[in-house]
């Protein structure tokens, strides 16, 4: 289970419902005991009064008490009960409620006199009673004589008082419990809050909208943020530290080759043909690696490194107004279909260089047409670059992505527009086509996923 909120919520529900349920017998337990001493109390009221009306005749025979205070004494097996026992004459007193049944108390020797004992044992009708006893001293006409007086009450009364409260309150305590778990979600919301708002910071410097989270956050989590902020600066400095050295790097092999490629051309003035020549290839191989590795020091190592977006249509127009000024590209006709609003998620050098090799390549060969498309289509922007050149052969379309790739060493360049441009498409995985033209000429596509319409301001 990897999402915090989910790991919160079912947490939550476990706490409330162990918490709920214990609280819940906790007031069960409360209203039972309440219940159980108002019971206590009844009884003992009904000992009282079997006392206060209880009378001897004149034989010293115990005589049945008359008009009990309660109904149920009368109704057999009533669920109200009293016996009355008098263990020196072995004579027993009952309720008209207990019928044919006698209450199975217990001995009495421990039994002191004035104390008030409580049992639970079984009674009439199959079900269990709660009998309260006490043992008082009457004055018989043989003088005072210890008397048994028990009351018994149903204990289904009790039970079903319990069982009837748990139900009262269980709709209570349901709305308890959803209520809790609303809070705890409430309060999973609000605490969560900076942690959402970090990741919105984080990805606006993936997008490269800024450079390190701004805050505030939550005194809990600066230091998190702070220590993000110094791996954001260390990065930052260690990427641009590389790049810099291998671009002084590549520019420092680039003079002693052109010094080199100067001497081969010395030499062959000389006559030295065959080291020249040597020289010559050997200085153009580095060379066209120095380039190579100058061209990638200039690209962004990862699309969530990029320092911005490009604008399609801004950096398109201005690479064809440089090249219709060349020697080439003043004889052609630009045709341009893009959306001013247009934006890609690609750094807006690397789309410089991607289209920028693309537009060079197509005004090469174009005898007299370079059309330039672009459109968005469900968050892809696809952009199409065709000319009416000659085409490529179809058994060299796989290799022109390939370093050093020249189809034709009289025209300008290093064979090396069409790898840089395919080394920028794998950096940000844009899908690149490389075909010839079913009406004759080339065709080039990038599809670009992640692009949207902005307008440029």
């Amino acid at each position: 289970m990897r999402s915090l909120h989910s790991r919160f919520i079912i947490t939550s529900l476990i706490a409330v419902s162990v918490s709920l349920a214990a609280a819940s017998g906790v007031l069960i337990q409360i209203f039972s005991d309440s219940y159980g001493r108002r019971i206590q109390s009844e009884l003992t009221g009904h000992i009282n009064r079997l006392a206060a009306v209880l009378r001897f005749t004149d034989n010293g025979k115990l005589k049945a008490p008359e008009n009990p205070a309660d109904n149920r004494f009368l109704i057999p097996y009533g669920g109200l009960y009293w016996q009355i026992d008098d263990p020196s004459d072995k004579e027993e007193l009952r309720s008209a409620s207990l019928f044919d049944y006698a209450l199975p108390l217990p001995d009495n020797e421990a039994h002191p006199v004035g104390v008030i004992h409580q049992y639970r044992l079984p009674g009439p009708d199959g079900k269990d009673v709660i009998v309260q006893e006490r043992v008082l001293l009457l004055a018989a006409p043989s003088g005072k004589r210890a008397i048994r007086i028990a009351v018994a009450l149903n204990a289904d009364e009790v039970d079903n008082a319990r069982f009837a409260f748990g139900l009262d309150i269980l709709p209570y305590i349901g709305a308890l419990a959803v209520l809790l778990v609303l809070m705890s979600i409430g309060q999973l919301w609000i605490g969560l809050k900076p942690l959402d708002k970090i990741g919105r910071d984080l990805g606006a410097v993936r997008d490269r909208r800024a450079s390190m989270l701004p805050g505030p956050y939550p005194r809990e989590l600066q230091p998190l943020v702070n220590q993000l902020n110094r791996l954001l600066e260390s990065q930052a400095a260690a990427m641009d530290k590389a790049r810099s050295r291998a671009s002084d790097l590549a520019h420092g092999l680039k003079t002693p080759l052109t010094v080199l490629t100067n001497n081969a051309f010395t030499l062959r003035e000389k006559g030295e043909i065959e080291i020249a020549d040597e020289l010559d290839h050997l200085a153009t191989t580095m060379l066209s690696h120095v380039e190579h590795e100058l061209a990638r020091a200039r690209i962004t190592p990862s699309a969530e490194q990029r320092t911005g977006d490009a604008n399609v249509a801004r950096i398109i127009v201005e690479t064809v107004r440089m090249l219709e000024h060349t020697e080439t590209g003043e004889r052609l006709e630009w045709s341009m279909d893009i959306p001013d609003e247009l934006w890609v998620p690609v750094d807006p050098h690397d789309f410089r260089e991607l289209t920028g090799n693309l537009l060079e390549n197509a005004s090469k060969w174009a005898k007299s047409l370079v059309n330039v498309r672009a459109q968005l289509e469900d968050g892809t922007c696809r952009l199409v670059i065709e000319d009416d050149g000659p085409g490529v052969s179809a058994d060299k379309l796989p290799e022109l992505p390939r370093r050093g790739i020249r189809l034709d060493h009289l025209k300008p360049g290093s064979g090396l527009g069409l790898a840089i441009v395919s080394e920028i498409a794998s950096v940000y995985d844009l899908k690149l086509t490389l075909e010839n033209r079913s009406a004759g000429g080339f065709r080039a596509e990038i599809e670009c996923p992640g692009a949207i319409l902005v307008p440029v301001t």
